[in-house]
């Protein structure tokens, strides 16, 4: 009997060794994004001269001018379809760039689609390819769609015996390709030369890209205003159609109507099958989008006027659509009529046909290539851009302005020079500024105790946009505008000193897809989502300053190199967070330093508006990491947050179950220690209730194996954390168990 019960406890044993040796071993997957940046946003030489991307070009298709001559002869020869009817050019008209000017493509059997043939400029810069994404390279996408019963119907094996007929094609793709009587006529070459010829439609010398490089004549004074409006926190255009594209290879949910009696469109989600995906659509190019219309991946509307409505309307969910998953940035503003005309003119200044290679008057096959057509939108686009080119200004020593009472800040910012300095005397200045100089800096005077105010009277969308390299803010008051209060998109060597913000809409101050920034002793209130924001952005600091009465005090998102430092962030709904968040040109949130802060007594309302991401943060968060990887939190005091004082957490715990993301959803690596903690997890919200969780001064949902914490005596949840001193077999087989618990009870 001894025996057996000696077999049997060490059959246990050997059993308990192996399991842990599994889960100990058992290689965890990588929570890498799929694609985009690795190293937060490239480096710019300001916000409107960021350059264009490198071109994607597949290793096994390098590009040719012979490849690039052969496939534009394929791309308008209709023997490319099955019955010989129909061309690439036929849904991708270079008259009516490069669509159909169709809402609703005709399929190969003559009925209509159920989308619209998208641009196919600068496509050779994207990911992703169709409104849903269901391609990945150019190359992939050609053979899809010849072979698509709806749209070419070719049989791949007749095709290429067609083509093999023809001694020009075949000289042409022996020479391209490298082959011999006619051998390298194949399937995939047919693909590998469209694709070729597609990376040749390039747009990029617009009336815009003539500004952006500096001819300030190359924009009319109504499409400089609707640049201005473009890239502002109240519509937010930018943030999406980010430069220079104009478009990216992101998914968003806006809310585009079905067709009157036509059945929904899921988009993105019949091929992700992710509950975030549905009806969510490919963000499209904006370059030559006068010349594109109907709009929207089913052509619902007809104008760009029409568009501009949709959005100012809050998208689907302003026309009465229930969208629980619609994206966080599409919110209702307002705009005027002379505003959206101003839009409008500005979305004509991105037309560039300059680089449209020729149309063939013939093609090898002999049949009939696609007439040319009219397309009107070409004559409106010319009333528009009547920019002239300007001759360049003389260099000039810096210069200092001063602006006093009475006078306008921005009319001495439209005639102010690089490097020059405007100085503002105290006093109520009821504007909006637009700083378009580089090396500018914005100043305040300050007497007797007095300093400048920007007021926005409620009535005012942002305080103040700058878009160029250099530029700097200091000692002024900025309160009531609706948006935000300081906006700074893709620019470089940011300087924001000395500034309040009051009541000013979504953010305090709101850099974004920047770099090298410095944000200190900067006091931030009333923001609806954050007072203090650094996003998408590289090398970067706020220290030295306050952030109450916010939904967030303080947030870095999808940003890296960012350290927060000797901050004071106090009764908001949550006091600071560090996020990584989908569908955002930046894919990755690492490296960022949480050092010294006080984050104390934030149990605030959480105000956010319908459908911001911040809306799901709980009130009573002192520190939230989410998905971000490599942030290390110590020296902090973190004290009386009713819900918790430090929490890491994955995407998981915001979006709904089956979600698939296009980053990392997992806090990875991220080192707690040497805080203080004390009366955290008082009262949790009853967000972190529903979500089965405790109150603690520490919580963890159990993402991400190689977190450390070092944190004697604070209360914690689940109450034993990895520490460094753990070896990491154990760490990672006491993570599987916490997975094994988290799985089991639901």
């Amino acid at each position: 009997m001894k025996r057996w019960g000696i077999r049997i406890g060490g059959g246990l044993a050997l059993l308990l060794i192996t399991l842990f040796l599994i889960a100990a071993f058992w290689p965890v997957p990588p929570d890498l994004p799929p694609g985009g940046l690795s190293d937060g946003m490239p480096g710019a030489t300001g916000a409107l001269r960021r350059p264009f991307p490198p071109m994607p070009i597949p290793p096994d298709n390098p590009q040719t001018p012979e490849k690039a001559e052969l496939g534009r002869l394929l791309f308008y020869d209709p023997i490319l379809s099955g019955d010989r009817t129909r061309s690439c050019a036929t849904c991708h008209h270079p008259d009516l760039g490069f669509t159909d000017g169709r809402g609703q493509s005709i399929g190969a059997d003559g009925r209509p689609m159920r989308r619209g043939a998208p641009t196919l400029w600068n496509v050779g810069y994207l990911r992703r390819l169709f409104w849903d994404g269901r391609a990945t390279s150019l190359e992939e996408a050609a053979r899809m769609s010849l072979t698509d019963p709806r749209e070419m119907a070719a049989d791949p094996e007749r095709l290429v015996q067609a083509l093999k007929a023809i001694p020009e094609y075949r000289e042409r793709f022996d020479r391209a390709f490298g082959g011999r009587d006619g051998s390298a006529v194949t399937f995939e070459n047919i693909a590998k030369a469209i694709a070729a010829f597609e990376r040749t439609l390039v747009s990029r010398n617009s009336p815009f890209d003539r500004f952006a490089a500096g001819d300030a004549a190359a924009l009319t004074p109504a499409q400089r205003r609707g640049l201005n409006l473009f890239r502002s926190g109240r519509t937010r255009c930018f943030e999406c159609h980010t430069l220079p594209l104009f478009g990216s290879s992101d998914f968003r949910v806006i809310g585009v109507p079905d067709l009157p009696g036509g059945p929904a469109d899921r988009g993105r989600a019949e091929v992700t099958g992710s509950p975030r995906d549905e009806r969510a659509f490919k963000v499209p190019t904006l370059r030559n989008v006068a010349l594109t219309a109907p709009y929207m991946h089913n052509g619902i509307f007809a104008t760009l006027e029409e568009v501009v409505d949709f959005y100012k309307d809050g998208g689907g969910r302003g026309r009465g659509m229930d969208l629980p998953n619609l994206d966080s940035k599409i919110q209702p503003f307002r705009l005027s009529p002379e505003e959206r005309e101003d839009l409008v003119a500005f979305l004509y200044a991105l037309t560039d046909e300059s680089a449209m290679p020729p149309v063939p008057e013939s093609v090898p096959s002999g049949l009939p290539v696609v007439p040319r057509l009219e397309n009107p939108a070409r004559a409106v686009a010319a009333r528009y851009n009547v920019g002239a080119a300007a001759a360049p200004e003389p260099p000039r020593a810096p210069q200092t302005r001063v602006v006093r009472p009475g006078e306008s800040i921005q009319a001495a910012l439209d005639q102010a020079g690089p490097g020059d300095t405007i100085l503002v005397e105290p006093g109520i200045y009821r504007e909006s500024l637009v700083v378009e100089v580089e090396n500018l800096t914005l100043r305040g005077i300050i007497r007797d105790g007095q300093r400048p105010i920007l007021d926005g009277e409620g009535i005012r969308g942002d305080g103040i946009i700058a878009t160029r390299d250099g530029f700097t803010v200091e000692n002024f008051i900025v309160r009531h505008y609706t948006n935000n209060g300081i906006v700074v998109p893709g620019a470089r060597g940011i300087v924001i000193r000395d500034v309040v913000t009051e009541d000013t809409g979504a953010y305090g101050v709101y850099p974004v897809g920047s770099e090298d920034i410095l944000i200190e002793r900067v006091v931030a209130t009333g923001a609806w989502d954050t007072g203090i924001y650094i996003g998408q952005s590289r090398n970067g600091v706020i220290r030295d300053s306050e952030a109450y009465g916010n939904v967030s005090g303080i947030e870095v998102e999808n940003s890296v190199n960012i350290t927060v430092v000797n901050n004071y962030a106090h009764d908001n709904a949550a006091g600071l967070l560090v996020f990584v968040l989908p569908n955002l040109e930046s894919k990755v949130g690492s490296r960022n330093r949480i050092i010294g802060n006080r984050i104390i007594r934030n149990n605030g309302p959480n105000f956010a508006k319908p459908g911001a991401i911040v809306g799901n943060v709980p009130s009573g968060t002192g520190i939230l990491i989410m998905a971000a990887d490599e942030t290390e939190v110590t020296g902090n005091e973190i004290r009386d947050n009713a819900s918790v004082g430090i929490a890491v957490v994955g995407l998981q715990q915001v979006f709904p179950r089956g979600t698939v993301f296009d980053v990392g959803a997992i806090p990875e690596r991220n080192w707690i220690h040497d805080n203080v903690l004390v009366h955290n997890g008082f009262n949790p919200d009853p967000k972190v209730r529903a979500a089965g969780l405790p109150g603690a001064d520490l919580l963890w949902d159990a993402s991400g194996w190689d977190n450390l914490w070092r944190e004697a005596g604070a209360r914690a949840f689940p109450p034993f954390l990895p520490g460094p001193d753990w070896p990491w077999p154990v760490r990672r087989a006491y993570w599987r168990l916490l997975q094994l618990l988290v799985r089991l009870l639901g």
